[in-house]
């Protein structure tokens, strides 16, 4: 799912291999406490249920869910492991995807309803609407706006009053609420039959695994050695970032970020094409590794003519302290 970028030299940087290792090449361990496992939710248990399982089944510290499922719906369900949990809220930046089937309360054929008014129905609500979270959500129930970007229809059952179709939505859109509305806007009330997640942010439904895959995979490895299967099953953190624009560092920033500087323009070796201010950014090492993620307080364009400048705001450190050695002078204030 990685995507073509342009990236633009800002200085030419080289990296040294005694430091740090491609995210892809990690040792088990540190996969287990810092990776990522998409799960296909079952109908039936809370996320919350599905995320303690799998903290149990690999025997890691914690684990936390990427986008809370109701009970009786499927779909992707991307867990983090141990610190990729801190990433978790920006897995919620790209839209989510959904296929759901609408259970019309009234018969379709005396109603008049077809394909036509289901279209333009459809049509009807892409753009930004306003939503109030239901009783049952886990979340206070202010009026809040979001966001439609497509809606298509896969299928009409006229014999069982349903429609089946497919949304693409910003995250924390209650689909329950928008099969209300539809059939309010219908004139014939409707509910929300089924749900299935088929994208939850960067991750795809094909990725996901059985609860029952992860449990086989795990103890295959432990009792063979065999890692190939698991590192299948288990990415590294970097994967749901992937999304995001990206900003390069030099090894020499590397551990001053990590010790709390922000970022400096002379700390920066590539930067992505086309990145506007106040955007929250990727940076990485030369390996690949993520770092932080930032806010930039400036274009791609200033970014690349800047020298000792500030340019961008550390939000959240990602990467642990001293897997690149300290490279700043003690006597004078970070600049990275």
């Amino acid at each position: 799912m990685s995507m073509e970028r342009e990236m633009l030299v800002k200085e030419e940087s080289k990296t040294n291999y005694e430091f740090g290792t491609n995210p892809y090449n990690r040792d088990i361990k540190s996969l287990l406490e810092t990776g990522i496992v998409i799960i296909d939710k079952p109908s039936g248990p809370t996320s919350h249920e599905v995320s303690a399982w799998v903290r149990d089944i690999l025997r890691v510290s914690k684990a936390g869910h990427g986008g809370t499922l109701d009970p009786k719906v499927t779909g992707a369900l991307p867990i983090a492991l141990g610190n990729s949990t801190k990433c978790v809220p920006y897995w919620h930046i790209p839209p989510k995807e959904y296929v759901c089937i609408m259970r019309l309360h009234r018969d379709m054929k005396e109603s008049k309803i077809g394909e036509k008014e289901i279209l333009e129905l459809f049509d009807n609500f892409i753009g930004k609407m306003y939503q109030r979270p239901p009783l049952k959500a886990s979340v206070a129930r202010k009026l809040r706006v979001r966001k439609i970007y497509e809606l298509k229809l896969i299928e009409i059952n006229d014999e069982l009053n349903s429609v089946l179709f497919w949304v693409r939505c910003q995250s924390g859109t209650y689909l329950r609420k928008l099969v209300d509305d539809f059939g309010e806007a219908l004139g014939v009330s409707a509910h929300m039959q089924e749900l299935r997640r088929v994208k939850s942010g960067p991750f795809f439904e094909e990725e996901a695994i059985y609860l029952q895959d992860l449990v086989d995979e795990h103890i295959y490895w432990k009792e063979t050695g065999d890692e190939q299967y698991i590192r299948e099953i288990i990415k590294p953190v970097e994967y749901g970032l992937q999304h995001m624009p990206k900003v390069v560092i030099k090894d020499s920033a590397v551990n001053a970020i990590c010790h709390g500087a922000d970022l400096y323009a002379n700390g920066i070796t590539k930067i992505e094409k086309g990145i506007g201010p106040e955007e929250l950014v990727l940076i990485e090492t030369l390996k690949g590794e993520a770092v932080a993620i930032g806010k930039t307080l400036a274009n791609t364009k200033t970014i690349l003519k800047s020298d000792e400048e500030m340019v961008i705001d550390i939000e959240r450190v990602i990467m642990d302290k001293n897997v690149y050695p300290k490279m700043w002078k003690s006597s004078k204030k970070k600049k990275f």
